[in-house]
């Protein structure tokens, strides 16, 4: 069931590497078994408010989701319209899913190829490693697909339910940005959507392997349900801080896309997910992105950014990848004319 990693990577796993300059072990940065990263509690919002509150409600829950947007990056929803049932769903197909053997996973013609991914091809020291795996999928390839299986059609209500959240959120930050909110629904129709399901195997070596290498998102929003095992970190105030599971809420996060349209209003807050020496973690995220011609233009008289589209900061960060090991992002696009 479970991707080569052993046998891929041993050469990283077992080996002592060392950095022949100064003979420093290569562990990551901030990052060892000693490191002690508090667990907080991330803002939770009670989203519910913006349909049924009345005005004065409606406008602190506006306040609150962009404070958190611009203070934390990150925040959670709860009463958020996804049903339990749909969220429990969701998992039991997942588990199913990743529990077939290896071969099936890597040959699934269930999506379009090169959506079952795991681990990190292009790692050559332990920090770029990511001990995971992962069905990333457009969102075509599920509208697409005409064998409805108990997956396709929980994967299509899930996607769905999030698509309102994701829309109703993107809404709230561009008015409270003081731009048009209608730019998502034009913009980032559901073709254009992803969606992941992420499994994070045991890992013989927590204190020295990400199970998802520190990262922002390329989107403009994330939605992201998760179990209660934990392991997703932010940085907040410059220090890594563990996100402390709610089993009732969703996480939100804003993404590359909207830190550049909102003027470095919102942040795109680098975060990773830890290892866990004995138990296996499940997660489902929907990124709500545009179409690859849409171009993200800054809102203000002096933009941090050059206006780009979907698909030139898309391929930059697949040439930076290639290149660099890892993705630089929006300081690529920096708008030095000001």
């Amino acid at each position: 069931m479970d991707p080569p990693f052993n046998e891929i990577y041993k050469t990283l796993l077992y080996k002592q590497i060392t950095n022949t300059v100064n003979n420093v072990s290569d562990i990551p940065f901030s990052f060892s078994v000693t490191a002690v990263v508090e667990e907080v509690e991330l803002p939770v919002i009670d989203v519910s408010r913006l349909i049924d509150g009345n005005k004065k409600e409606r406008e602190k829950c506006k306040e609150d989701i962009a404070r958190a947007s611009r203070e934390w990056g990150f925040f959670q929803v709860i009463n958020h319209g996804i049903s339990m049932d749909v969220l429990e769903r969701m998992r039991q197909e997942q588990i199913r899913v990743f529990k077939e053997p290896f071969e099936k996973k890597s040959k699934s013609e269930k999506f379009s190829a090169g959506s079952y991914r795991w681990g990190t091809p292009s790692a050559t020291c332990l920090r770029q490693l990511s001990w995971s795996e992962a069905f990333h999928v457009p969102m075509t390839d599920i509208s697409d697909n005409k064998d409805f299986t108990t997956l396709s059609s929980t994967m299509e209500k899930f996607a769905s339910e999030s698509e309102a959240l994701a829309y109703m959120l993107a809404e709230v930050l561009a008015e409270k940005s003081g731009r048009k909110s209608n730019f998502f629904r034009e913009n980032c129709v559901r073709n254009t959507c992803y969606l992941r399901m992420n499994r994070y195997p045991p890992c013989p070596k927590p204190s020295e392997v990400y199970g998802l290498m520190p990262h922002t998102d390329s989107d403009f929003l994330t939605i992201l349900y998760q179990d209660q095992v934990g392991g997703l970190q932010l940085i907040k105030d410059n220090k890594w801080i563990a996100v402390k599971p709610n089993p009732r809420a969703l996480i939100i996060n804003i993404g590359d896309l909207f830190q550049a349209w909102s003027n470095d209003m919102y942040k795109s807050v680098e975060h990773r997910v830890m290892t866990n020496p004995t138990v296996e973690r499940f997660s489902t995220a929907y990124f709500l992105c545009p179409s690859y011609d849409a171009v993200i233009e800054c809102s203000s008289d002096s933009p941090a950014y050059r206006n780009f589209s979907f698909r030139e900061f898309r391929q930059q960060v697949q040439e930076d990848v290639k290149k660099l090991g890892f993705k630089v992002g929006l300081p690529r696009f920096l708008n030095h004319h000001y």
